[in-house]
């Protein structure tokens, strides 16, 4: 059976690919946050532009940047 969540094509889920499967599953509190740190970002980085350098940023990332505006305030 495929399961998309076996990154690395082996047939079975390792520790970190079970990780994402919860994660991706469950939900977390700081899923913006673990968002923007998978786009290769930087919450502290991105607080210090000012709003239209963010959304640039963001978008550049292929990130939606309407969905981090209450983490920007």
């Amino acid at each position: 059976m495929f399961d998309p969540f076996d990154l690395n094509k082996d047939g079975k889920l390792d520790i970190a690919e079970s990780f994402l499967k919860y994660q991706t599953i469950m939900g977390d509190e700081d899923d913006l946050e673990d968002e923007l740190e998978s786009a290769g970002l930087d919450k502290f980085d991105l607080e210090l532009m000012d709003e239209d350098e963010r959304r640039e940023a963001l978008e550049d990332a292929g990130l939606d940047p309407d969905d981090f505006d209450d983490l920007f305030i």
